[in-house]
């Protein structure tokens, strides 16, 4: 394949695994994005030499362009930079694997040049679904999902009428402390919270698959990119991760996706789509697996995922409030400054004290987005 991709967050585990992916089925890179790893970058562009690099953080941009000035490579900084990555002409496909509100303005702007999205920021969703899906089909953009339960989702719907469907069964692991009460988390540490039982993935996300606020997240997201209500969508807990998800149609039927548990395979196919291609994934044993289970989310014990829940039925900008509120909490988990269980808390507190806009425009979105930092910030610092 000789089409070229643009990678916006190319150090972050998903952008790692889509330059392995890019590699093996043949793609250009392009361009590739980053926030502060310049170490990691320079060495992805000495070894696909796009044409274009971003790097968000002002001073590391500086840092890296210094380090490239022996290569024939554009270096540009901030959303600006952004932007431009995911606006290429010589791009088709745009992987939005930032983590963060950060990626929605470069996924509009990427969406109204008509790109392939591949979208792995579920930020973007959460906080701006209505009019991210409403630009997309104004503008003719496809958005493919890369997380593994949406491209399972939208594999079972492939070549179906979306009339036919009754239910999305949204499955999820349960993360490393199912089964667990929430008085007996209270002293859980970052080391703990990152190690997940079955995915290998970034550090926010590990937290928030532990407090299944990740799945929270998703059942937003899937709203949005499929077109269904909050009462259309259950959450599933199965904790061997085979099945990434499933669809119940109108007669009984439901069909569901099986796959190793690997990002890679989710990625090819949002890049591929709708063509299949030989992958470098491992593909299932069907004579080593024991055991498939199923079982209802424990919301008293995981009340992030209830607490999402209730935001994707408001609606508004209270999806968007809650997803920042709980950005900023985990990234004070992470860095030492909150515990583990006090990152409900602090989203719990910041969608109570902000009022919901009922049809937000982007300005108030982004808005929204910056107040909940702030607040979480200034009333949970040690």
């Amino acid at each position: 394949m000789a089409e070229a991709i643009s990678i916006l967050g190319s150090t972050g585990s998903i952008g790692r695994q889509t330059i392995e992916v890019a590699e093996n089925i043949g793609l250009k890179v392009a361009a590739l994005t980053a926030n502060r790893k310049t170490d990691l970058l320079e060495e992805q562009v000495r070894r696909l030499r796009p044409e274009f690099v971003a790097v968000y953080d002002e001073t590391a941009a500086k840092d890296i362009k210094i380090r490239l000035a022996d290569l024939n490579v554009r270096v540009a900084s901030g959303m600006e930079g952004l932007i431009e990555a995911a606006t290429l002409n010589s791009v088709k496909s745009v992987v939005t694997a930032v983590s963060g509100s950060v990626g929605l303005k470069p996924t509009l702007a990427a969406i109204h040049e008509k790109k392939r999205i591949a979208l792995a920021n579920k930020e973007t969703l959460v906080c701006a679904g209505s009019i991210v899906m409403k630009t997309a089909d104004e503008c003719g953009a496809e958005i493919i999902p890369v997380d593994s339960e949406h491209s399972a989702i939208f594999q079972s719907l492939s070549g179906r009428d979306r009339s036919e469907l009754k239910k999305i069964l949204l499955t999820g692991s349960g993360g490393p402390f199912r089964g667990r009460k929430r008085a007996e988390l209270a002293d859980i540490t970052p080391a703990q919270a990152v190690s997940h039982p079955n995915w290998s993935m970034g550090a926010k996300i590990s937290v928030d698959s532990a407090t299944m606020m990740n799945k929270g997240l998703e059942y937003i997201e899937a709203m949005h990119l499929f077109g269904v209500k909050p009462e259309d969508i259950q959450v599933v807990v199965h904790p061997q991760s085979m099945i990434h998800s499933m669809v119940e149609l109108i007669d009984g039927t439901v069909i569901a996706q099986l796959a190793v548990a690997d990002m890679g395979l989710p990625i090819q196919y949002a890049l591929t789509y709708p063509k299949r291609l030989p992958s470098m994934f491992q593909h299932l044993d069907w004579t080593a697996m024991r055991d498939f289970t199923f079982e209802a989310p424990d919301l008293e014990n995981m009340p992030c995922l209830a607490l999402a829940m209730r935001a994707a039925k408001e609606g508004g900008i209270m999806p968007c409030v809650m997803s920042a509120a709980n950005e900023t909490a985990v990234h004070m988990f992470l860095a030492g400054k909150l515990g583990y269980n006090q990152i409900y808390d602090a989203v719990l507190d910041a969608t109570e004290a902000m009022g919901n806009v009922a049809e937000p425009d982007l300005d108030t979105i982004i808005e929204a987005d910056a107040s909940a930092r702030v607040f979480v910030a200034e009333h949970y610092s040690k």
